[in-house]
């Protein structure tokens, strides 16, 4: 009996002694595991996102959430995505290149901390953001009615002052279309006879040479 106890004290001390060992091993691969497990799924989910999403805040290509005046950056798949980026500057709008002619519209980003910002320097510097509409309608088409630009195919009215404003050239936007861009040149004297009106276009053809509709 007494040598069945001390069998059983043994057996009971070996059992103990291999939980402790196992209990080691499993703590040091979980941690193991645990880097590794991160490791893969940045690799894995990298691929998935869209090219650039994340490392510069609204850069080309990116996509941002509805709104012009509270915005996120957001995943182009996403439900949420309303616009992508074609073209970003540093600065001013006044101060940099124009942005291209069928922009639907600008974002503008004040310098700011973030917190969350992807390439880890913590701060957003000031510019701006040419969105084109994933989606139509698309004011910044020629016609379109709207977008930053006035571009050719454009249409626009006299809004007094000797300004004139875009608008809509199939006639649904609030102001009827007086005259419509017909081409765009460096002189107002390549301007054909027929034109009736200039309008400032800027870009490498600033000149615009509208004709009545």
């Amino acid at each position: 009996m007494g040598g069945r106890c001390a069998a059983g004290v043994a057996c009971a001390l070996l059992a103990l002694l291999a939980a402790l060992l196992t209990g080691c091993q499993s703590s040091a691969g979980a941690e193991e595991d645990g880097r590794l497990d991160e490791t893969a799924n940045e690799q894995s989910a990298a691929p998935t996102r869209p090219v650039g999403y994340g490392e510069l805040f609204l850069g080309v290509d990116e996509c941002s959430s509805f709104g012009t005046t509270n915005f996120t950056e957001v995943s182009c798949t996403s439900e949420r995505a309303a616009a992508r980026v074609v073209a970003r500057h540093d600065g001013k709008v006044g101060d940099g290149p124009l942005c291209p002619g069928t922009t639907d519209f600008v974002l503008h980003i004040s310098e700011q901390s973030h917190s969350s910002d992807e390439d880890g320097d913590g701060a957003i510097p000031q510019g701006y953001a040419c969105m084109r509409n994933l989606a139509p309608p698309h004011p910044g088409d020629p016609g379109g009615g709207g977008g930053p630009r006035t571009i050719v195919g454009d249409c626009v009215y006299s809004s007094g002052d000797g300004q004139v404003r875009e608008t809509s050239c199939d006639g649904k936007g609030k102001q009827q279309p007086q005259y419509k861009v017909a081409k765009a040149v460096d002189k107002r004297a390549k301007c054909p006879l027929s034109t009736a009106l200039y309008v400032q276009l800027g870009g490498e053809k600033p000149v615009g040479c509208a004709r009545p509709v």
